[in-house]
């Protein structure tokens, strides 16, 4: 191969190796500008996606201020069988803290633990529930999900005093599906456990949230 063939073979290896750095260069920029634009997006859904499921949970009467600015650390939070890091959230109205609203986990589902949302007001009265997980019988246990029935909101209302907090056909005051009753049995439980929760720990509770309004 002649000198002057050989310069010119490299100087094309070299112009294609510039350029596809280039191009390189030009995707990663790209690649970047989408992600930083789509992750902008995924966490304002995600924010937007955790309102909605407070506010299925406390109706807008009990607070004048947004739920997920009033989240807290919830003490003793292995009583709703969540883990150190898992967030209570307080409603509050006109300065007066008016309801509250806890993740519970039963560990008793059917088919695996079932993932509660409860809301409550001051006095322990419940104000709503929502199921965030499960993975029960569809056509059987899947109707503690809200888009199949509405099943929970027998709960609105209810206190650990005003109800007997088990299915109809072990003398409770809730009804069981016809053909399942371990997994309402399961969420009676665990929405009985966040009203005794609440009951033994109202003072640290307090604590924890006045603490986080302060802090806003």
């Amino acid at each position: 191969m002649s000198e002057q063939k050989s310069m010119g073979l490299w100087q094309n290896i070299r112009a294609n190796a510039l350029n596809l750095s280039a191009m390189a260069i030009v995707a990663a920029a790209a690649l970047a500008i989408i992600y930083v634009a789509t992750k902008s997006l995924i966490s304002e859904n995600q924010r937007m996606a955790q309102i909605a499921a407070l506010t299925e949970v406390m109706p807008s009467e009990y607070f004048d201020q947004e739920l997920l600015q009033h989240s807290f650390a919830l003490p003793n939070a292995q009583q709703l069988e969540q883990s150190k890091e898992s967030l209570g959230y307080a409603a509050w109205r006109d300065g007066e803290l008016t309801g509250w609203i806890f993740p519970v986990t039963s560990i008793n589902g059917y088919s695996g633990p079932i993932y509660i949302l409860v809301g409550m007001d001051a006095q322990g009265a419940i104000t709503g529930v929502r199921i965030t997980g499960h993975k029960e019988t569809p056509g059987l246990g899947d109707k503690i999900d809200y888009q199949k029935s509405k099943w929970v909101d027998d709960f609105i209302g209810a206190t650990l005093t005003s109800h007997k907090w088990a299915v109809t056909k072990e003398g409770g005051d809730f009804d069981q599906f016809t053909g399942a009753t371990v997994t309402p049995r399961a969420v009676i439980t665990a929405v009985e456990s966040s009203l005794v929760y609440l009951q033994q720990n109202q003072d640290a509770l307090l604590a924890a949230a006045s603490a986080s309004k302060e802090g806003q």
